[in-house]
């Protein structure tokens, strides 16, 4: 393995594989780093190798001349090569493309700076575009060396022990468990019984468990891409039981005020699905309370029949756990009747949040709405709409409007239990 990288600072490299483990694999032959000045060349006798943007703007592209003949030149004929352009823009590093590129017998890393590059560099010699995070370094030579590092690791020898990459984070989608090491014990911390038995099998299985806890508690995004076996789903179960959420949110389905086809404020008459289906949803994404909004009293009697048959009539025994989930349902007159209901219980009044199909202005992402339950400590209230959509007076009177659920096509007109559950899920899934 050889990398190449085409940098304007190739003195920035002299320090930083110097030492430990991938100067140890240099000094063996395990791999080589050469470092090109991108101002050599340059035709230019001040060894220029940056212009100022077509159209305006600031800052400075570099040019397209000296990154090409600096590419062309340091292919080496024979060798399987890749180009990578680091940049913020690119594909995320991670363990998975550490691994891929480590296949490779040459890795050219083309260090942007400035503004970037001339986008015909790109579109001619790149051949991958890597980012180590979403923020901007002052220069591409940071994530240059840690994509150095990161794929070296798994080139056979460069570590003592060979398995070493494939113990650590990330190898089958999972956070590493703890480390330990003496002393057993440690200002009154001991290290698990466990790892001093001696049972290797015993040893596995609680080293498996805690890198499944520790991931569902620190980074549960990644338990989608995991490779999880049948008993680690029960583990999983038992962990989620044992750390339950501590978001206090309640969600409402809207029957009035809402719009009709013509946008005038009906209300609406109540669905048969739309209780089970939300109340089930609302039970299993850790919803307090699933509010119905229905000033008729016609339609609050039947709703009442449903709930009546179902929570301690014939349904009660023919599906106990439909009782768990209907239990969360309360019949309020009025949204300011939820409200007041919300504030009763936890003692401020709740941030409320309005979902529509329609695009509006100012809207709130998944992701933020979720950083905000998830870190803050304020009550939340999801508003679903039913007919055409919730009135506006609701609508600009919420704290947050999320946006809108959109797939890849135009079709846009999913029932309110479907959406509803979507919501939820975007917002509360354990990520598995």
């Amino acid at each position: 393995m050889r990398y190449d990288i085409l940098t304007i600072f190739p003195q920035f490299f002299e320090s930083i594989f110097s030492l430990g483990i991938l100067n140890k694999a240099r000094e063996k032959g395990l791999f080589e780093i050469y470092t090109h000045d991108v101002r050599s060349f340059s035709d230019d006798k001040h060894r220029t190798v940056d212009d100022s943007p077509y159209g305006g703007g600031s800052g400075m592209v570099m040019t397209p001349e000296p990154l090409g003949r600096a590419i062309e030149s340091t292919k080496v004929e024979g060798l399987k090569c890749v180009v990578i352009l680091t940049t913020p823009q690119g594909e995320r590093l991670s363990d998975k493309v550490a691994r891929e590129l480590s296949r490779y017998d040459q890795i050219i890393l083309v260090c942007g700076r400035y503004e970037g590059i001339d986008e015909r560099v790109r579109e001619i010699y790149v051949d991958r575009e890597i980012s180590i995070g979403d923020y901007v370094l002052s220069g591409g030579e940071y994530a240059a060396s840690v994509i150095i590092d990161a794929v070296s690791r798994f080139i056979p020898g460069v570590l003592g022990n060979e398995g070493s990459p494939y113990d650590d984070s990330f190898v089958d989608g999972l956070l590493e468990y703890p480390q330990y090491t003496r002393p057993e014990e440690y200002k009154g911390k001991r290290v698990p019984q466990v790892l001093l038995s001696g049972n290797h099998q015993e040893i596995a299985k609680w080293r498996r468990k805690e890198s499944i806890k520790r991931t569902f508690l620190r980074r549960p995004d990644l338990l989608d891409r995991a490779n999880l076996k049948k008993e680690d789903f029960q583990f999983l179960k038992e962990t989620r039981r044992q750390n339950p959420p501590s978001f206090r949110v309640y969600v409402a389905l809207v029957h009035y005020p809402v719009y009709n086809k013509r946008f005038k404020i009906v209300t609406t008459a109540f669905v048969n699905l739309d209780i089970h289906d939300i109340s089930r949803a609302a039970r299993a994404y850790g919803i307090k309370v699933f509010f119905l909004v229905q000033p008729s009293r016609e339609q609050q009697r039947l709703v009442e029949r449903v709930l009546q048959h179902w929570m301690e009539g014939p349904g009660s025994s023919f599906n106990p756990t439909r009782v768990e989930a209907l239990k969360l349902v309360r019949i309020k007159n009025s949204l300011d009747e939820a409200i007041k209901e919300i504030e009763q219980i936890e003692g401020v009044r709740p941030k409320v949040v309005v979902t529509d199909a329609r695009p509006r202005e100012n809207t709130i992402g998944y992701s933020e709405l979720k950083e905000r339950i998830f870190g803050g400590t304020e009550a939340y209230l999801l508003l679903f709409g039913t007919g055409w959509g919730i009135a506006n007076e609701v609508m600009e009177s919420a704290d947050f409007a999320l946006k809108p659920i959109e797939g890849l096509t135009d079709y846009n007109h999913l029932s309110v239990r479907s959406a509803a559950s979507i919501i939820l899920d975007r917002l509360f899934s354990s990520k598995i």
